[in-house]
């Protein structure tokens, strides 16, 4: 797991690599064990007074798609140093308004044993048309788990933080050029 510190070092690089005229405003930077994810805000279209939900809608489309395409250059640019320098994939999206999009992201496999009373939970979300396979219901019961608990797996984060920081303190860790006792 990635800690606070490794986190807003990672924040801050992007945010002194990223050119300054690429996002409003770095919205969120995430990362995990494959991939770093940099999602910023861009300007939301100007709109006659009085336009409608839809063509709202279609103008934010719009616009995060001409954003996507004329700041592709720069965000690949970005991501190969991104990625030598961190070893882990990088991700693009932004927030335009009320909407987030991500542009690329990865999807990486997990291997799991279910015994038969969760492969049924799978198989029913299959069985009602909410999912096409049973990856795609793992993934749905995960998403519906993280909306539910935000709370809570913040909590559970800072907490794995603290285990971190206190073991680091313990007696196996010694600090460079400490003596050792074959000394």
């Amino acid at each position: 797991m990635i800690t606070s510190d490794q986190r807003e070092k990672l924040r801050g690089w992007f945010a002194g690599r990223l050119p300054d005229d690429l996002f409003e405003s770095l919205a969120e930077v995430t990362v995990d064990r494959e991939e770093i994810t940099v999602v910023g805000r861009i300007p939301e279209p100007r709109l006659a007074e009085g336009a409608s939900d839809t063509e709202k809608e279609a103008a934010v489309q719009a616009r995060i798609q001409e954003f996507r395409e004329r700041t592709r250059e720069d965000r690949v640019a970005v991501a190969r140093e991104a990625e030598h320098h961190f070893r882990k994939k990088v991700s693009w999206g932004v927030e335009c308004g009320d909407e987030r999009a991500l542009f690329t992201h990865i999807a990486a496999p997990v291997m799991t044993r279910l015994r038969q009373p969760e492969r049924q939970v799978l198989d029913t979300l299959i069985a009602a048309g909410v999912a096409r396979s049973r990856s795609d219901a793992l993934a749905w019961c995960v998403r519906l788990v993280q909306r539910h608990t935000d709370e809570w797996l913040t909590e559970l984060r800072d907490s794995l933080e603290h285990v971190q920081r206190v073991r680091a303190q313990g007696p196996d860790t010694e600090p460079q050029g400490a003596p050792t006792h074959e000394e």
